[in-house]
């Protein structure tokens, strides 16, 4: 939210402005003004949510063992391979693990190398 809250500041005034004065009303500044001109702070964020929420393993490890019904794809993927020793089914996990975040991760890519960081 902190950093919505920063790109939402870092709208220029003159844009906001402009529009006010061409008759757009609040919501059609927020959707036709605001939204496109912060997408490139709504796409990471939501990339990096979205990779913290798929590889949330060490979290739910420390805090309860994968007990208490906490399962998630990567805790399943450590008990399959390490504790169980079903080594196919494991591997299988990993890879729908990585399948899920790689194309984030390339789109998060993408945009930071439009925007210049490559």
């Amino acid at each position: 939210m902190v950093i919505f809250s920063a790109a939402i500041k870092g709208v220029p005034d003159d844009i906001l402005e402009a529009a006010r004065v061409d008759g757009a009303n609040e919501v059609k500044i927020f959707f036709g003004i605001m939204i496109p001109y912060i997408s490139a702070t709504i796409l990471t964020v939501t990339t990096t949510i979205i990779v913290f929420t798929l590889k949330i393993f060490d979290v739910v490890m420390v805090m309860t063992g994968g007990q208490y019904d906490t399962e998630v794809v990567a805790t399943q993927f450590y008990r399959q391979f390490f504790m169980y020793r079903n080594f196919g089914y494991g591997s299988t996990l990993a890879i729908v693990l990585l399948i899920a975040v790689l194309p984030v991760i390339i789109i998060n890519l993408r945009q930071f190398r439009k925007q210049g960081g490559f």
